[in-house]
């Protein structure tokens, strides 16, 4: 865009300057109301008054994250230059501005659509995660073709501000007395000087600590809606190089924290078992609503859903309609999987404690006489996941490198699920028994392509992502079919979950806490005790006491963060970090906490759409709290003491 300073009308400069500022602020509230509307099915609670006080609200998180973005341009503005009016430093000026909002727009426009995948705003350690991938340019590209409509709203906007910051320019202030419009400028900096440090902080008072994203939760009724009152600058800012993890001491004495909630897991009186291979499936994005053998009340009982063969398997399975995960991005799905570690505030794999020692599930089986590896299709070192693999002791890792077929390419993330899940299957039939491994699928992420022979074979439904999960569904059904030809299938455990929910389609999907359900299956061909329902809450973390649990692992004591799932006198809780607070599901309640003070309580068995707040009205939520409180405080400690594992 040719930067240029047209004739305008003009006003006193400090009259200018404010002008331009509240011109930002303006497009902020703008792309708030944008926000709301493109995601509009994810917000299903708000009022008109309650979406009145959310654009109130995000006034203050508007000023400082624009008061950050404008800091330079506002100094510079304000200095006393002796060629300040020059119309070069004018043109310098407005390219500045335009520059440095223009990256504020881009990345509230990203938003507009990125949300509705990880249900949060894009924070500074998305950074991190994207620095594992290697065809950043065909996915930015592939963004934009599929969201065109988000690249002309950017666009738009960025010309708009810059035509409408050239609606008046400024004129300089004519003194008699040439020392006295120096003088001015040293007061006006002053005053923007601090008026920056209140608008920045969020307050005034010397108590005021810096507003935070958490701070969002006042306007609100409940948390998913925080992200509407926020704006994606601002959470870059607030957390670019910050900690992930705070310490707490909501307990004085390590008794009385055990007590509340210990991840220390005994094994001395466990009985030895049989050995079993245990196959671990990762889906990608598959939201628990897709599959039909876990909804039998939707749609007045005739829904079927977009998974024929898994619901299928689950006539002859044990499986956990109310499974959650415990975060909204692949990356948090391994640790919380494979190692009971749960994706609280960042996920791990990306704080500055992935270096810490953990004891991963095949770590752990390795002292049972187990192998183990990890396969996934993208190209290795994609999100990580061979890092982490690394980090959780897997004998080996099996990527789109050792597939070596690039035929089989989708031309985006990896290679298609089901000729991956073919090799899956062969490569463990060269494996030395007992063994374990997981694949995490990937045909099921956007653009929610399938191959070319498959273009009308899938329900297309009513998301984008529907057609994926049929085709990854069909993959899973080619691989059981080929894996009941092999001589270790009928010892083996199968374990199908998800990494993280995704869009859905139904309302009662669309709640803080429905959005992060997820299937969970266990199926042994050999074992008919897996059968059944079992309607308990459960979640990620749960998946690796209970694998080992199952197969009488009893080397060592371990750390894990979740429950057996097959020891019905666990008390089951569910837990995630969600809006800058951390959620749990136990019993009938589900509490929002963001670390110092609880946001919300709701009785979710009565109050399944989460409309009614009870934290004033009601106290049975309170016997929830101590629980909350230690896993938090076990939770944050450990990782930054790096007490994962039994010393």
């Amino acid at each position: 865009m040719k930067i240029s300073v047209k004739e305008g009308k003009q006003l006193n400069e400090y009259l200018v300057l404010t002008y331009r500022l509240l011109l930002i602020m303006a497009f902020y509230s703008a792309f708030r109301i944008l926000f709301y509307l493109f995601n509009t099915e994810l917000f299903p609670n708000i009022t008109f008054n309650g979406f009145l006080t959310i654009m109130k609200g995000g006034l203050l998180f508007d000023l400082s994250a624009m008061l950050y973005l404008n800091g330079l341009y506002a100094l510079l503005f304000l200095l006393p230059l002796p060629f300040k009016f020059h119309k070069s430093y004018q043109i310098f000026l407005k390219t500045l501005f335009v520059l440095f909002n223009s990256i504020g727009l881009a990345l509230n426009s990203i938003d507009l659509i990125y949300y509705r995948f990880i249900l949060k705003r894009t924070t500074y350690n998305v950074i991190n995660i994207l620095e594992n991938e290697t065809n950043m340019t065909k996915l930015w590209g592939q963004f934009i073709i599929d969201y065109w409509y988000v690249a002309i709203i950017f666009i738009a906007s960025v010309f708009l501000l810059a035509k409408s910051y050239s609606f008046i320019k400024p004129r300089a202030i004519k003194f008699s007395n040439r020392w006295f419009y120096p003088a001015l400028s040293v007061v006006a900096l002053t005053i923007f000087t601090g008026f920056s440090i209140v608008g920045m902080r969020g307050g005034y008072r010397h108590s005021t600590r810096p507003i935070n994203m958490a701070n969002a939760g006042k306007y609100v009724n409940t948390p998913d809606e925080m992200a509407i009152v926020l704006n994606t600058p601002f959470c870059m800012i607030r957390t670019w190089g910050k900690k992930s993890f705070t310490a707490y001491d909501y307990f004085e004495t390590e008794e009385e924290l055990n007590e509340a909630f210990n991840p220390l897991v005994l094994t001395d009186s466990i009985a030895d078992k049989p050995k079993k291979n245990i196959v671990i499936f990762i889906l990608e994005s598959f939201n628990k609503e897709f599959l039909g053998s876990f909804n039998p009340e939707l749609d007045n009982g005739n829904y079927k859903g977009y998974t024929p063969f898994l619901d299928s398997l689950a006539q002859h399975a044990l499986i956990f309609p109310n499974t959650y995960a415990n975060g909204r991005k692949s990356i948090d799905a391994m640790p919380s999987i494979l190692a009971s570690i749960p994706a609280l505030v960042l996920p791990y794999v990306v704080s500055e404690y992935s270096s810490n020692h953990i004891n991963g599930l095949p770590f752990l089986l390795k002292k049972d006489g187990y192998n183990s590896a990890f396969f996934h299709g993208a190209p290795n070192g994609s999100m990580g996941f061979d890092s982490f693999a690394n980090v959780a002791n897997f004998d080996a890792y099996k990527g789109m490198t050792e597939f070596n077929n690039d035929d089989e390419f989708d031309g985006m993330w990896g290679i298609w699920d089901e000729p991956f899940f073919q090799f899956f299957a062969n490569e463990m039939n060269k494996m030395q028994e007992p063994f374990m491994t997981s694949v995490f699928s990937l045909s099921s992420h956007h653009p929610f392509k399938v191959p070319d022979q498959y273009t009308d074979a899938f329900p297309k439904g009513t998301l984008p992502v529907h057609q994926g999960i049929g085709y990854t569904d069909y993959a899973l059904r080619k691989f059981f079919e080929s894996a009941k030809q092999m001589p270790w299938y009928s010892n083996t455990l199968f374990v199908i979950t998800a990494d993280h929910s995704t869009q859905a389609h139904y309302d009662i999907s669309q709640t803080s806490v429905n959005k992060f359900q997820i299937p969970l299956i266990l199926y042994s061909p050999g074992d008919s005790t897996l059968r059944g329902v079992n309607n308990e809450l459960a979640q990620q973390i749960d998946i690796m006491p209970t694998l080992l649990n199952y197969i009488g692992f009893n080397k060592e004591p371990y750390i894990a963060f979740g429950k057996d799932l097959l020891h019905p006198e666990n008390d089951r809780f569910a837990i995630n970090y969600t809006n800058n607070s951390y959620q749990m599901v136990h019993g009938d309640y589900v509490l929002h906490y963001d670390g110092e003070n609880l946001i919300s309580a709701f009785n979710i068995a009565e109050d399944p759409y989460l409309k009614h707040n009870l934290k004033n009205t009601e106290s049975g939520y309170k016997n929830s709290l101590p629980l909350l409180k230690g896993i938090i405080q076990q939770y944050n400690n450990r990782m930054i003491e790096d007490r994962l594992v039994v010393e």
